[in-house]
Order: C-alpha cells, then sequence, then structure tokens
C-alpha cells in the first residue's frame, strides 16, 4: 500500500481532517497527520489524521459492537432503506462530491462528477438487493426439513486504492452493508477525502453509530493492522498484485475471507475484418489513457492484425497527440496529471527502459513548461516491444501502450495470454464465430467484443491468475459478504 510522509500536528490554527470511528470524528491516537497533495499543482490540499493499529483497534471493536447491536438487527428493509437514503444524499451533493474528489485525485471535474453519480447508482443498487439475497430449502435425503441461511460475515475490513477511490469504497460498501456486516474502510494515503464525506453521509441516511468506519492511514502500521486484526472476518482489498500477496499471507493467520482485484495488463486485440477502424481506434485510445491509463483494466497491450497494423498506429499516435492535458477545472480537459510526484516517476522510468530494450516513442512522456508544476504525463506510444520486453509485461499504471502486430488467430490468442495478468480485455472483428472462439480463448475475467467497456454495475467483475480472487459487483458480490448455513429440522 502506498505511504505518504507524516509528521506530528504542530498548530492549532491548521484543520485536520479526522478519523471517523464509532459514528464521530476524532483524531489519531498518535496525533499524527498526512498531507494530501493536489496532483494538478503539486500543492497540499488538505491535513488528515493518520491513523495506526490504535486506531484500527478501536474502530474494529466499534463496529463489532454494531453488527452484535442496532445495526445487526436491522431487518432487510431497513438496511435497504439507509441505502437508499445515503444514494439520496450523495446525489444532492453530486457538484460537491464532483469537485472534492477531482481536487484530491487530479481528474477532470467531468469524470469526477460522473464517478460520484455512478456512487450512487451503486448504493441504490445494492439497496435493493438487499431484500433479495436469501437462502434456499433443499430436498432432503431423511425425513425433515433442509435448508440454508445467509448470514453476515460480521466486520469487514476495506482496503480501496488511489485511482478511483469513491466509486470502488461503493463497490465494496453497498454490497457489505446491504448484507448486515459492518465495516472498517481504510482509504489510500493519496485520497482519503471522498471515503469520509461518505462516513458523514450515511450517518445522516441513518447507519448506526459504528457501522460504518474511515481509517485513512499507511499500508504498514494501518493497512497491516487492519489485516491481522481478530476482529475482522473479512477483507476486501483492491490494489497491486504485489500487495495482494502480502494481504493474503496477512489474513491466513486467522482465516478471514479473502476478495482480492488486483492488477491487469490486458490485451486489445483487432484484427483486419474490423467495421469501423476510426471507431475502433478512439475506443482503443480511451481503453488506455482514461483516467491518465491508472486503470487495472487498462487495454496497455494492443495486439493489432499486420493488414491493418500501420494504418492503426498512424491513426492511434495522432489522436494521443491531440488529448488536452490540463488540470481539473480548465474547460475542454481530457486527461488531468498523474496522482503523484512518485507515479510520475514510475511511469517516466518505464517509458526509457521500453526505449533502452528496443522500442520506438512515437509520441509521449513528461509535459513541461506550462503545466507547471503538476504531475502530468502525455500520452506515450510504443511501437517495436517483444513480448519478453519489461514495458510488453508490466503493469505501468499510466498512459502508456504497447502496439504489436500478429499474423494468425492463434498468434493472437498466444499474445494475448502470454501475462501473468488476466483482468479485461477486448476484441474487435466483425466475425462472430471467431469473436466466440477469442471470447472463450482469451484467459481473462472480463472480455468485451466491439467495446472497451470493462465494468458493469450488474454484472461479476473481477480477475483470472495474478489479477485477483473473488468478484465484484453483482448479485455474486453479495456472496463475498455472506456465510451460508445450513439447518436440518427432524421430523423426528
Amino acid at each position: 500500500m502506498p505511504t505518504a510522509a507524516s509528521r506530528p500536528t504542530t498548530s492549532k490554527k491548521t484543520r485536520v481532517e479526522p478519523l471517523w470511528i464509532g459514528g464521530r470524528p476524532r483524531p489519531a491516537a498518535s496525533g499524527k497527520t498526512f498531507e494530501t497533495i493536489d496532483p494538478a499543482t503539486g500543492d497540499a490540499l488538505a491535513v488528515v489524521a493518520e491513523g495506526g493499529a490504535e486506531d484500527i483497534d478501536a474502530a474494529a471493536k466499534a463496529a463489532a459492537k454494531a453488527a452484535d447491536g442496532p445495526w445487526g438487527k436491522y431487518s432487510a428493509g431497513k438496511r435497504a432503506r439507509v441505502l437508499f437514503d445515503a444514494a439520496r444524499l450523495v446525489r444532492e451533493r453530486l457538484d460537491a462530491l464532483g469537485r472534492l474528489e477531482a481536487l484530491d485525485t487530479g481528474k477532470p471535474v467531468a469524470a469526477a462528477r460522473g464517478e460520484i453519480s455512478y456512487v450512487a447508482d451503486v448504493l441504490e443498487y445494492y439497496a435493493g438487493a438487499a431484500t433479495k439475497h436469501f437462502g434456499e430449502t433443499i430436498p432432503a435425503g431423511n425425513p425433515g426439513l433442509l435448508f440454508t441461511l445467509r448470514e453476515p460475515v460480521g466486520v469487514c475490513g476495506l482496503i480501496v486504492p488511489w485511482n478511483f477511490p469513491a466509486v470502488i469504497a461503493a463497490w465494496k460498501l453497498g454490497p457489505a452493508l446491504a448484507c448486515g456486516n459492518s465495516v472498517v474502510l481504510k482509504p489510500a494515503q493519496e485520497t482519503p477525502l471522498s471515503a469520509l464525506a461518505l462516513a458523514r453521509i450515511f450517518a445522516e441516511a441513518g447507519l448506526p453509530e459504528g457501522a460504518l468506519n474511515v481509517v485513512p492511514g499507511p499500508g504498514p502500521g494501518c493497512g497491516d493492522a487492519l489485516v491481522a486484526h481478530p476482529l475482522v472476518r473479512k477483507i476486501s482489498f483492491t490494489g497491486s498484485t504485489a500487495v495482494g500477496r502480502e494481504v493474503m499471507r496477512g489474513a491466513a493467520s486467522t482465516m478471514k475471507r479473502v476478495t482480492l482485484e488486483l492488477g491487469g495488463k490486458s490485451a486489445n486485440v483487432v484484427f483486419d475484418d474490423v467495421e469501423d477502424l476510426d471507431h475502433c481506434v478512439e475506443k482503443s485510445l480511451w481503453s488506455v489513457y482514461d483516467n491518465a491509463g491508472q486503470d487495472c483494466c487498462a487495454r496497455s497491450r494492443a495486439i493489432v492484425h499486420k493488414k491493418v497494423y500501420d494504418r492503426f498506429v498512424e491513426r492511434f499516435a495522432a489522436r494521443a497527440r491531440r488529448i488536452v492535458l490540463g488540470p481539473q477545472f480548465r474547460k475542454g480537459v481530457e486527461m488531468g496529471p498523474l496522482i503523484s510526484r512518485k507515479q510520475l516517476e514510475r511511469v517516466s522510468g518505464y517509458v526509457d527502459i521500453g526505449r533502452e530494450e528496443g522500442c520506438e516513442l512515437l509520441c509521449g512522456g513528461r509535459a513541461k513548461g506550462a503545466l507547471g508544476k503538476g504531475f502530468f504525463f502525455r500520452p506515450a506510444v510504443l511501437t517495436g516491444a517483444k513480448p519478453g520486453m519489461r514495458v510488453f509485461r508490466e503493469e505501468i499504471f499510466g498512459p502508456v501502450v504497447c502496439i504489436v502486430p500478429f499474423s494468425t488467430e492463434e498468434e493472437a490468442v498466444a499474445r494475448a495470454n502470454d501475462s501473468e495478468y488476466g483482468l479485461s480485455g477486448s476484441v474487435w472483428t466483425a466475425n462472430a464465430p471467431r469473436a466466440m472462439r477469442m471470447a472463450k480463448a482469451v484467459k481473462t475475467g472480463n472480455l468485451s467484443v466491439n467495446s472497451s467497456s470493462s465494468v458493469y454495475l450488474e454484472a461479476p467483475f473481477g480477475g483470472f491468475k495474478s489479477s485477483g480472487l473473488g468478484r465484484e459487483l453483482g448479485m455474486k458480490a453479495l456472496e463475498n459478504y455472506t456465510e451460508t448455513k445450513t439447518v436440518f429440522f427432524s421430523e423426528k
């Protein structure tokens, strides 16, 4: 989990965004704080209380008390009403929350507002789902009644990344709360503000004290304490594959249930019979550069049939050069900055590695001059990559694409599957039987045909291989937040 520099609070005049534990704001037990940075300027945006192990302990105890007390006694219908009210309040405050999310993440404000609207959609969906997830009766071999119950897991630890902080918090909060669990949410240090705002909204919507606790803080100390805490029975983590492995190890000692949505290096396979190459290029472009490439679903490996390869590359690079880069609130901006200086250095370093490995950089790189101190990086296009190169195999998590040619369907499948990851991807073809063969052959959790969309609220989302375990979204997500209890009543 990424960390940020911390410091003791030294001035009473400095307003500190507090933790949210037991239904009320409170300072960190250590007194430490950290700054969250506006990625468009590099300047401090807010000072936030830095949670640690002692705060996680207090939050877990508050959550356990809520699960055993008022929240645990709510009917499914009453839980649904809380979620519906929270969704309504999110919609009523869409502009303010969108602005807050744009400031904290650097993404264009229109995109941030769209994400906040989607947060309300997610909460409404799981409000409706709360009364529609239940056990079943089963014909028994012995005389009697055999049935199952779906019961809450208990206290759930939710660890959210910085690329889509409000959206992914909602992905986890919606089903967790709908099923009657209580929650300790740890947002990323880079983007804690929307999670703290959501905590206040849920309190206003009638969620009992302790049912939702928010503790921003570093992975070491805060995240590790959440994973290890004995009162926490479930961890849902979204982040890098490397940290996901550590979460699995940490959860093993207390046999926690674990859902992991991890990294990706998705393939975008373009066949020569694609019906509208310009449409394909535009959608393919944003499947890489949306959110400044900071998306685990990014189709950063474009695998293009040799007959259309040159045209695809020419049009893709030309459009990439025209993408309007700038700060969140500037009119017409299509892409904002990277989240941090550390991420800017990482992405720049990968482009340098690609060139050293023998790739040609057609466009892109650090943005200089007019954009000032922000963490801006122009969309990059690399050609000439070979399957073993680091830029073709490793997740860069920035606006960088490698475009390579292929000759046969078998070669396309082999290249698409030649990755430790398997989260998302696309296939572009007008040949329906080929599309069906590719859908079956590509080893990934989510695949779009003639589309660049990965996520549908109503459908399961998650990865194969090193891209994770379990599924978010849809009704399937509810299974992650309940235990199945089998009960038999004998007639004798």
